[in-house]
C-alpha cells in the first residue's frame, strides 16, 4: 500500500458524504460497478494530495428507511434496514478502492464483526493518521437520524476540517435548478443566510451541528470528473458554507 503522497491541499482531514443513489449510477437503484469504481477513483485522486480521508455512505439505492416506513413497517425497523444497506455500499466501495492499491478500513455503527470494525473514534483517527481511507457505515447506529446527520456527527468526532457533500448538482441554488432554468447558484453562504433562505442543504439536525462547530461545508457535483480533487486544492467548486 502506498505511503508517500504529494502535499498540495486546502485541508488536512476531510469527510466526504456520498449518497446511496451515487452507488446506483444511472440505474437509480441497486449497485452499478462502473459508478462505484468511478467514485473510488475520485476519492483516491483527492487522497493522493496528502489528505486524511473519511467517507460516510448512504443506503438509499437499496433501502430508504423513510419510504419503507410508509408501507406499514415500524419506522425504527425501516431505519435499521436502511443502515444495513449502507454497510453493503461501504463494502462495495472498500473493494473498489483497494483494487487500486489503497488501504481502507470499514467501520460500522452497528456491530458486525465478520465484515467491519465497530466505530471507535480513537481507532478511526489512528487509521486516518496511518494513511488509510476510513469508510463509515450504518449511520449513527440509531433510527430517526439521516446519513447527513451521521456525516456531520462523524466529521465533528474525527476533528475533520471540512465536510464535503457530494451530489449530482454543482452547488446550492436559490431554488431547484432542475425545475427552474433561471435558478441562481451560490458560491458562498453563511450558515445564518442558508437558514434564513430556508435552503435545504442538509436536514436541520445535521446543518445545526455543523453551524455550532463552525465546520466548513462544501456542496459540489461529484459527477464532474476531478471536482473532488479541485475542491480539496481550494478551487472555487460548488458552494462553500461557513460561519459568517
Amino acid at each position: 500500500m502506498e505511503s508517500k503522497r504529494p502535499q498540495s491541499k486546502r485541508w488536512q482531514r476531510i469527510l466526504v458524504k456520498l449518497s446511496g443513489e451515487a452507488f446506483a449510477g444511472e440505474k437509480g437503484v441497486g449497485l452499478d460497478p462502473k459508478a462505484i469504481d468511478y467514485l473510488a477513483r475520485e476519492l483516491i485522486s483527492a487522497y493522493r494530495l496528502g489528505i486524511q480521508l473519511a467517507v460516510v455512505v448512504g443506503g438509499g439505492n437499496i433501502v430508504r428507511g423513510s419510504l419503507f416506513a410508509q408501507t406499514g413497517i415500524e419506522h425504527a425497523t425501516a431505519d435499521y434496514m436502511g443502515m444495513l444497506a449502507t454497510v453493503i455500499n461501504a463494502l462495495a466501495l472498500q473493494a473498489a478502492i483497494e483494487s487500486h492499491g489503497v488501504d481502507t478500513r470499514v467501520q460500522s455503527a452497528i456491530t458486525m464483526q465478520a465484515v467491519a470494525e465497530p466505530f471507535i473514534r480513537r481507532r478511526a483517527i489512528r487509521h486516518l493518521e496511518k494513511g488509510r481511507i476510513v469508510i463509515l457505515a450504518a449511520g449513527t447506529g440509531n433510527p430517526f437520524f439521516t446519513t447527513d446527520t451521521a456525516a456531520s456527527l462523524r466529521a465533528v468526532e474525527l476533528n475533520a476540517d471540512a465536510l464535503l457533500k457530494a451530489t449530482n448538482v454543482d452547488g446550492v441554488y436559490d431554488r431547484d435548478p432542475h425545475q427552474y432554468p433561471d435558478a441562481v447558484r451560490f458560491e458562498h453562504l453563511s450558515f445564518e443566510e442558508a437558514l434564513q433562505r430556508q435552503l435545504r442543504i442538509m436536514d436541520l439536525t445535521a446543518f445545526t451541528l455543523c453551524m455550532e462547530r463552525q465546520m466548513e461545508v462544501v456542496v459540489f457535483n461529484i459527477w464532474q470528473a476531478g471536482n473532488l480533487r479541485r475542491v480539496v486544492q481550494g478551487e472555487p467548486i460548488g458552494t462553500l458554507i461557513r460561519a459568517s
